[in-house]
């Protein structure tokens, strides 16, 4: 009975990790195609999950991240909301790298100043390299801002 209850467990545990894998396929590609309310959805699912599971805990960061980075996209004041909500939801990402980047990036965006921006994320990136997904989704709201300041 042990052994089933092992077997039964990690097989859980597999088709929960497997399915995760996919929603954050879609959530990564309904970004890139600006589709940005369904990747929020799906990061904020992903993430609260994870931060259910041990194992997974630490994960919860950076889904948090991608959906903020989404929300910044839209709307400052709806990222401003998901920033607290998260932080209330999971306290230890608030220590992270991850959202001290975002609180200076909406500090940047609400201060239309692109320089700001640009300095918060080079000073991230020499730290802890970018990814392409990352890169990408900082530029659209970069330009934003950028575009804020030409007006």
């Amino acid at each position: 009975k042990k052994k089933r209850f092992h077997f039964d467990h990690v097989t859980h545990v597999f088709l929960y990790c497997s399915a995760n894998k996919c929603y954050l396929k879609v959530a990564h590609f309904s970004a890139q195609l600006e589709n940005y309310e369904k990747a929020i959805e799906l990061y904020e699912q992903i993430a609260i999950s994870c931060m259910d599971n041990q194992l997974l805990k630490y994960s919860a960061k950076d889904h948090f991240f991608k959906a903020l980075l989404c929300h910044l996209c839209v709307d400052l004041l709806n990222g401003q909301q998901a920033a607290q909500k998260y932080v209330e939801m999971f306290p230890q990402f608030a220590d992270s790298r991850e959202y001290k980047l975002v609180k200076k990036l909406m500090e940047a965006v609400e201060e239309e100043n692109a320089d700001t921006f640009t300095d918060a994320v080079k000073e991230y990136d020499s730290i802890s390299r970018l990814d392409q997904w990352t890169t990408t989704i900082l530029l659209r709201i970069k330009k934003n801002v950028s575009d804020e300041d030409l007006r």
